[in-house]
């Protein structure tokens, strides 16, 4: 029997994963065989910020290429995604009853937080997609309780997609790609998401939620935790009693780590 829920928190990378997938890219390929063909896609991108929980409502998605310095290549890429207008009310509903303040935004694409994943997951395009903001002010907790709204969507046949990255310092990784890896730098990387793992395994909610209080490197690896809330809120999606297993792990660019999360 097919236990697996339709939950997933995924990296995202630099830009350059969507031209370079390597084994994180073919691990993301993987998933869809996870569970039946979803109705629409729920994606939390750390690229989208807002005062408060934010829905996307529009019926087609703009392939955004916030990013500069790259291969020239990937200003070429379009995710020909489209939107479920429906899909994304379920949303907002579920975050009401919550007792969420929630806004929709008719005009929002999708960034590369969003696009690059799920272009790997899903290359056609073939499920619509409804994108959902972040609240980094709200910190670990508030993103825990956003996903603990939408974890009655998963019987309404929506699949949440929270994309971000355990570890993400842009100081760090440019001065990995210009002048090599630093030993010291790494060693966090590698000792903060393995604490990440073991905490997800065990169920460690609380010592998650309150990992900068705790961990001496979380400061270091997240120095502004944007790209860790999505963590959060698939943890809450995925609803109590849930078991995070690590569907990948592996370190890019020396100092980002891939790895990816579903649940069971």
């Amino acid at each position: 029997m097919n236990t697996n829920r339709p939950v997933v928190f995924v990296p995202h990378g630099s830009p350059m994963f969507a031209l370079e997938p390597g084994a994180a890219g073919a691990a993301l390929a993987a998933l869809p065989a996870l569970w039946t063909r979803p109705r629409a896609i729920v994606v939390v991108s750390p690229h989208w910020e807002t005062a408060v929980p934010t829905v996307g409502t529009a019926t087609r998605l703009e392939t955004m290429h916030d990013f500069g310095g790259f291969d020239p290549r990937l200003f070429d890429i379009r995710y020909p995604a489209i939107g479920c207008p429906e899909a994304a009310q379920q949303v907002v509903a579920a975050l009401q009853s919550a007792g969420l303040p929630v806004e929709t935004d008719a005009r929002r694409g999708l960034d590369h937080g969003a696009w690059v994943p799920l272009r790997h997951m899903f290359p056609d395009a073939e499920v619509p997609v409804v994108p959902l903001s972040i609240q980094h002010h709200g910190g670990p907790r508030h993103a825990w309780q956003v996903g603990s709204a939408l974890a009655p969507l998963a019987a309404q046949g929506l699949l949440v997609v929270a994309s971000g990255n355990v570890t993400h310092n842009l100081r760090d990784w440019q001065r990995a790609v210009h002048f090599g890896p630093d030993a010291g730098t790494l060693a966090q990387v590698r000792a903060f998401a393995d604490w990440v793992e073991t905490q997800m395994t065990a169920g460690a909610v609380e010592a998650l939620l309150d990992y900068r209080q705790t961990q001496p490197a979380g400061a270091r690896v997240q120095p502004r935790d944007e790209h860790l809330l999505p963590l959060f809120t698939a943890l809450g999606a995925a609803g109590p009693g849930a078991r995070p297993r690590a569907f990948f792990r592996g370190i890019s660019d020396h100092v980002i780590a891939m790895d990816g999360y579903s649940f069971h």
